[in-house]
């Protein structure tokens, strides 16, 4: 974990620079998808890190979180002005990083369930810098449609893509193995389709890859945040290969 911790907390700072000089307005405008404000998707990171921040203490104490904890935030989140949901998120955000550094060694060896998921210390936490980063990533791009996912995060999200693909990737009715390679960092990838099933997993690339990408890119994509305007230039074996996989992976 401890190597997650200062990407989390570069990610949160990054995000704090981001949205501290925007005006009401600004937060109102569309964020990436369109159909959220950028004042939603800080509600989003805000609310995330309280029930994270919940899910922590009751782990570190050995109790289940109530199925109906997470409900009644995002009912409190989605009440609030845009002002208050990006105030709020940041000051939540900033809560459960100080949390987390603080924790001893024994509350470390603590595990936390998320519906049939037990999770260590670390998997809980790669799984907010997976959706902090991505959901910055969401802010960033909204005032710059260049702008992509910095490259230190990129290298501890694309090892930690198998958990959101378990639940997100869709099969498309083909039968086939798509190799992806990344650069930035280099990494190897299988995507294994049948009619029934979509399934992600690393993999030493056999042979040519079928499509090679920015690391950042990959991610993007299994995030379902890789449309034709925001896709940096790709190798790829055929002209339907990246199409394909944005219909696998259409986004959480």
């Amino acid at each position: 974990m401890d190597d997650l911790l200062p990407v989390l907390q570069e990610s949160a700072d990054r995000l704090r620079g981001l949205v501290a000089p925007l005006s009401d307005e600004q937060l109102s405008a569309p964020a990436y998808p369109s159909e959220w404000s950028i004042a939603q998707v800080l509600s989003h990171i805000g609310s995330g890190a309280v029930i994270m921040q919940r899910r922590l203490e009751d782990g570190v104490r050995g109790e289940p979180t109530p199925d109906d904890f997470a409900p009644s935030v995002w009912d409190v989140w989605n009440a609030k002005s845009p002002r208050s949901m990006a105030d709020d998120a940041l000051a939540a955000d900033r809560a459960l990083n100080e949390r987390l550094g603080a924790l001893t060694g024994e509350e470390r060896g603590a595990t936390f369930r998320l519906g049939p998921i037990e999770l260590d210390l670390a998997g809980l936490v790669g799984l907010r810098l997976n959706e902090h980063v991505l959901h910055t990533w969401d802010v960033a791009v909204a005032g710059d449609p260049s702008s992509t996912l910095p490259a230190e995060a990129t290298g501890a999200v694309v090892d930690n893509l198998g958990f959101v693909a378990r639940w997100t990737a869709r099969p498309t009715g083909a039968d086939r193995l798509i190799v992806v390679a990344t650069a930035g960092p280099e990494r190897g990838f299988t995507v294994t389709l049948t009619p029934e099933s979509a399934v992600l997993a690393a993999a030493d690339p056999p042979g040519a890859p079928d499509l090679a990408l920015p690391a950042e890119a990959f991610v993007r994509l299994v995030y379902g945040r890789l449309d034709p305007d925001h896709t940096p230039p790709v190798s790829a074996a055929d002209g339907g290969v990246l199409d394909e996989l944005r219909r696998v992976f259409p986004g959480p």
